[in-house]
């Protein structure tokens, strides 16, 4: 990766150029056009051109900052709101764990880790999530860290990394806590039980969830697998991986930017994107734009992204999507192997969405089989009918039936007696799976994302 050098840092400055300067773009479209002065022409064209540049310049302006949490206030029995602070509990240079303290508010007895995905965007995207959790749950997340402002002195950071992080993280936490893992870290979520499973029994989790994750990406591939098979790694380090710019702490650390992860995500759904910008701007355009309306809540998430290191984006692509490590059950990590069928005393649930075109049905529930040490009443499965990719986790799919199950599951693997509801859907599922099984999953890689997952 040395080889880039100079290269990679003038592209990394062009495109933060780029972005600077449509930025100012925007920022200049809006003074100019709110001059109130041209009040006295009836040509919309200025109302057009300022909604334009406001929209512009709040777009790419979002795309370098950091979103707050921002949790609300969690209304309790008595009555009274209970404000929520954010409170970093563990820290380390590429990741914190943080805990969302409820003021004035007796500790809940479940105890659930959110593990976020390292896949471009911060740990914030998981802010629905944690706010549906937290009235009946202690809630903990994994907080990465962007990769431009970590010092090289700092070292690597790859998927050994990264499980090891997990390990110390679950471990500090104590054998009580649930395991929530989304999308991208599910697989190393169960190797890093697999590894406690191994070293330190006494501090592997009561229960672990896997929600959208690539256990097995060639189980049903998806636009987003067959990338990583097309691609050699040679031409992914020589196109996508770039050095950190001069203006950050990071400058000379190899990534994979965030913008570039960005330009990805956009492009797989282009006419929807599209489509909500249009709309956005011609809302400004009437008036009827507002500060805080559905586009802009999920925009200013969307939009801001992060750099993973390169040696952890490449050694994913690698390792779990080429090589199949995890699905093979032949990961290693510092030439130790770490064999999932030795996880045992852990109830592992796998969740997916029909709708999914990232991690299409298929991918995740591959877990189950792996679980070989496991005994099959430890194991649940369950796939939403109508939820994509983000439904899952943040959208109305997930607020409505998931979370309930994924509560209920929680409570089973506590000793509570599991309820008839749960029961009865888990039966339904499993004749959802075994059609989308037989049909090769159900997700399409040129689907678009359902409007409620994109609006959440």
């Amino acid at each position: 990766m040395k080889q880039l050098g100079i290269k990679g840092i003038v592209s990394y400055d062009a495109m933060e150029t780029l972005r600077n300067t449509n930025e100012w773009l925007g920022a200049t479209a809006r003074a100019i056009a709110s001059y109130p002065v041209w009040a006295l022409s009836p040509n919309p064209m200025f109302k057009l051109m300022s909604a334009w540049g406001r929209v512009t310049e709040r777009s790419f302006g979002r795309m370098v900052i950091k979103p707050d949490w921002n949790i609300p206030s969690i209304n309790g029995p008595d009555g009274q709101d209970h404000i929520v602070r954010v409170k970093r509990i563990m820290s380390k240079p590429f990741g914190d764990l943080i805990h969302f303290e409820v003021a004035r508010r007796d500790p809940q007895t479940r105890r659930v880790l959110l593990v976020a995905p390292m896949s471009g965007h911060y740990a914030t995207l998981l802010r629905s999530t944690v706010t549906s959790l937290l009235p009946d749950c202690e809630v903990y997340v994994t907080d990465w860290h962007n990769a431009r402002d970590i010092p090289v002195s700092e070292g690597k950071f790859d998927v050994e990394d990264y499980t090891q992080y997990l390990v110390d993280f679950i471990r500090h936490l104590g054998p009580e806590i649930n395991v929530i893992a989304v999308c991208q870290p599910a697989p190393l979520a169960l190797a890093a039980t697999a590894v406690l499973a191994e070293e330190d029994p006494a501090a592997q989790p009561r229960s672990l969830t896997l929600i959208g994750g690539p256990i097995d990406p060639d189980a049903a591939p998806t636009e987003v697998t067959d990338f990583g098979n097309r691609m050699t790694m040679g031409q992914l380090e020589q196109f996508v991986i770039q050095s950190v710019g001069f203006k950050y702490a990071g400058a000379g650390r190899m990534v994979y930017p965030g913008l570039a992860q960005l330009s990805s995500f956009i492009a797989m759904n282009a006419e929807t994107h599209a489509k909500a910008f249009i709309d956005k701007i011609m809302a400004e355009a009437r008036g009827k734009g507002s500060e805080r309306d559905r586009h802009n809540k999920f925009y200013d998430e969307y939009l801001a992204v992060m750099d993973m290191t390169a040696e952890f984006y490449l050694s994913t692509v690698e390792r779990i999507f080429k090589n199949r490590e995890i699905a093979r059950n032949a990961f290693t990590i510092n030439g130790k192997p770490v064999d999932i069928g030795r996880i045992t005393n852990v109830a592992v649930m796998t969740v997916e969405g029909a709708k999914d075109d990232i991690s299409a049905p298929g991918q995740c529930v591959a877990a189950l089989d792996l679980l070989t040490g496991l005994d099959p009443s430890k194991k649940s499965q369950h796939l939403e009918p109508d939820a994509g990719h983000y439904g899952i986790f943040a959208g109305q799919s997930w607020r409505l039936n998931i979370r309930p199950l994924v509560m209920d599951f929680i409570d089973e693997a506590a000793g509570a007696t599991t309820p008839r509801r749960r029961k009865k859907q888990l039966r339904v599922v499993e004749d959802e799976v075994t059609r989308a099984g037989a049909q090769g999953g159900s997700a399409r890689a040129d689907a678009p994302p359902n409007k409620g997952d994109i609006a959440v």
